[in-house]
């Protein structure tokens, strides 16, 4: 999954999932730019930061269009505060979707020409409050869901010249995880809930971004590959009495073993 000569657009990359994704660009042989409203708090190796507010079209214009070669973007900038809809106007909200879902688009539009001539990539960073209730952020969960429509409908509308693709991620340990999960305890307690026992680092992410972008994806477009551990364990899992042991002692009881034999 080398991309040795690669030019990588990373939004939102100087911190957090960005910084990992960026990071794995560049450990992965790309020469990686990223853009945020501030720079980094410790420079990221292998990186350019250009300072950019991807809300503004016309900065976004200019970015692009002094980028002689753009062969991956990844539209990674996003995030809402905790807040329920009662306790925020409608222009709030709106905000949120603005910077999640139409940020994005512009920024996709504004590589377009660039990505094309490169036949290059665009990797979509979803979240998994696109597909679930997202109570205290219902705004973002909205725009994340948008996001994954919007991606496979560019994947076919620009296709064969640009891959368009949707990482679907679920809870990062960040520097910013005490903000949503607590303290330690709290961030290791919600961690025991993910599948494979651990929240995501924000290489992992990075990793399945560097997949999407490489050759070893080249058949991949419309799609949305899920970074999640697992997912969440069904609650009525914990809450149900059942002894499943014993029902399914006796549902097999008397019944012989049933040998599969492969053709």
């Amino acid at each position: 999954m080398e991309l040795d000569g690669k030019v990588a657009v990373v939004t939102g990359g100087t911190r957090g999932v960005g910084a990992g994704i960026a990071g794995a660009f560049a450990q992965a042989g790309a020469e990686v730019v990223v853009c945020a409203r501030r720079p980094p708090e410790v420079p990221l190796p292998g990186t350019e930061f250009v300072p950019l507010d991807v809300r503004d079209p016309g900065a976004v214009g200019r970015l692009f269009a002094g980028l002689p070669r753009v062969d991956v973007l990844v539209n990674n900038a996003g995030g809402a505060p905790h807040r329920l809809l009662t306790e925020a106007g409608p222009d709030r909200h709106a905000r949120v979707v603005e910077l999640n879902l139409l940020a994005p688009l512009t920024v996709s539009l504004a590589a377009y020409d660039r990505l094309r001539r490169a036949r290059g990539s665009i990797v979509m960073i979803g979240s998994v409050s696109g597909g679930r209730p997202s109570p205290g952020t219902a705004a973002y969960g909205a725009a994340k869901a948008g996001l994954e429509s919007l991606a496979r409908s560019m994947a076919v509308e620009w296709a064969p010249d640009v891959r368009v693709n949707t990482l679907v991620v679920g809870m990062v340990r960040t520097e910013r995880s005490h903000l949503h999960y607590g303290d330690r305890d709290g961030v290791d307690a919600v961690a025991r809930t993910v599948p494979l026992g651990r929240l995501a680092e924000p290489s992992d992410v990075g990793s399945a971004a560097v997949f999407l972008a490489s050759r070893a994806a080249a058949y991949i477009s419309g799609a949305s590959l899920l970074v999640h551990g697992g997912g969440e364990r069904p609650v009525f899992l914990d809450a149900a009495t059942a002894d499943h042991t014993q029902a399914a002692d006796k549902a097999t009881a008397g019944h012989p073993t049933v040998a599969h034999e492969e053709s």
